[in-house]
């Protein structure tokens, strides 16, 4: 597989490989990679507890169980509880 990286990403990764904490480009971009996979699994399963909650919350809407919130300070203590 091969790719392009802009001159300022090829800097970046050539001088991160220096530093001595990778032994070569290669490592730095798999390291990369690695993190960006768990970003973008981590972003998934907060899409999916977000639908979920909104699910839920239509549900609670359907069966009149509302909670009351009259202050930034409930709004706060309500996110808690989640």
């Amino acid at each position: 597989m091969n790719f392009s990286l802009t001159p300022q990403l090829e800097h970046f990764v050539r001088e991160y490989a220096a530093t001595g904490g990778y032994n070569n480009a290669s490592e730095v971009v798999r390291e990369a990679l690695r993190l960006f996979k768990r970003t973008e699994e981590e972003r998934h399963l907060k899409l999916l507890k977000l639908r979920q909650l909104i699910k839920d919350g239509d549900d609670a809407i359907k069966k009149n169980e509302l909670t009351n919130v009259n202050s930034v300070q409930e709004l706060e203590s309500f996110f808690d509880k989640l």
